[in-house]
């Protein structure tokens, strides 16, 4: 009997440790579930900022985001110290590489809108089209009543003052789409800086952390120029450009103009990389936005938060979620139906 009795004992000694280490172990798989941590593109920060709390409301799982730009957002990922990284820019061949097992996944349309402070001109009254942006952007037109920038603006008095050029100082998706449209619209562009990328060695003007950063120096220099995304433009009242598409006419970046450049994807290719900048001359983009851009979320495809992440984002792309940030102050455009298929199609490979 004392020897059964032991054997009662030890077995309800095994049950209650084995009891005690469920609920541990539990209770972290919840502590983890209920935390998603997040950095990267300022672009898609005021859209996380509305999705958020939306989503804890809903289900009690909190996103915690950090802007600090596209490119410390793929660091992150790549070094697995967040949960996801967002950015602007699609991953390049090293960074894929690096993040060997992440995947890139398209959840928000917005834009990148070339932005002015020049006295007496108000949002809206400043035209301008790729070629002479390019130009300015190069150091090659230095004062805004050059003789390119009063063509385009004709009856417009434009004073003789000095263009002071603002850009990102780091890793930015703004400045992959802005030089994406740049290299496609200016040949010596192309030629002198190079193609699309989140940082390029800038021929002139002076350099800004994150759109806010850009923004501030805009804001506070007369006779500035810089691109920020579209909601920064509206969150700090700056002045909108006018930009000339390649179908001749001109547009500002609106929700209907994001999403008619969007018009462009007929297929989304395996890694979902997308450029829908300068859509060509073309009836069905002729209010289409030129610098309009995809922003992607980018995740490892194994992770302790799979589960966690799978239904976040499956969330951020439902009608619901995207009504959120498609509106007059955020001015994110829907995403397109073939863009949503190939998004879902990939988040199912995260497990």
């Amino acid at each position: 009997m004392p020897r059964l009795g032991t054997s009662i004992r030890i077995s309800a000694a095994l049950a209650v440790a084995m009891a005690v280490t469920v609920s541990a172990t539990s209770a972290a798989s919840a502590t983890r579930a209920t935390t998603l941590n997040g950095a990267g593109s300022t672009l898609i920060a005021p859209a996380l900022a509305v999705w958020g709390p939306a989503y804890a409301k809903t289900t009690g799982v909190e996103v915690n985001y950090s802007g600090i730009g596209s490119g410390g957002g793929i660091a992150a990922i790549t070094a697995k110290t967040v949960d996801f990284g967002a950015s602007d820019a699609p991953l390049n061949p090293d960074q894929a590489a690096a993040c060997s097992d992440c995947v890139q996944i398209p959840w928000a349309l917005s834009a990148t809108v070339p932005t002015y402070n020049i006295p007496g001109l108000h949002s809206g009254q400043l035209k301008l089209d790729g070629p002479t942006l390019a130009k300015i952007f190069l150091g090659e037109i230095t004062k805004w009543n050059d003789p390119a920038i009063t063509a385009l603006n004709k009856g417009t008095s434009l004073p003789d003052m000095a263009i002071t050029v603002a850009h990102r100082s780091d890793g930015s998706g703004d400045t992959y789409a802005f030089t994406d449209y740049l290299s496609k619209v200016s040949p010596t562009w192309a030629s002198k800086v190079g193609p699309a990328a989140t940082a390029v060695n800038w021929p002139t003007g002076v350099g800004g952390k994150g759109n806010p950063g850009v923004a501030a120096i805009i804001a506070s220099t007369p006779g500035a120029i810089g691109y920020i995304s579209v909601a920064y433009v509206k969150q700090n009242k700056l002045n909108w450009t006018q930009m000339k598409n390649a179908d001749g006419n001109y547009t500002l970046a609106t929700g209907p103009a994001i999403e008619a450049a969007a018009q462009l994807v007929k297929s989304v290719p395996a890694d979902n990389k997308m450029s829908i900048v300068n859509p060509p001359a073309d009836a069905k983009f002729k209010n289409a936005w030129p610098l309009s851009t995809f922003t992607y979320v980018i995740v490892h495809t194994s992770s302790s938060q799979a589960q966690a992440l799978r239904k976040f984002i499956f969330w951020a792309l439902t009608p619901k979620a995207q009504h959120l940030i498609s509106n007059s102050f955020l001015v994110f455009a829907p995403i397109p139906k073939v863009v949503l298929v190939a998004a879902e199609k990939t988040l199912t490979k995260v497990h």
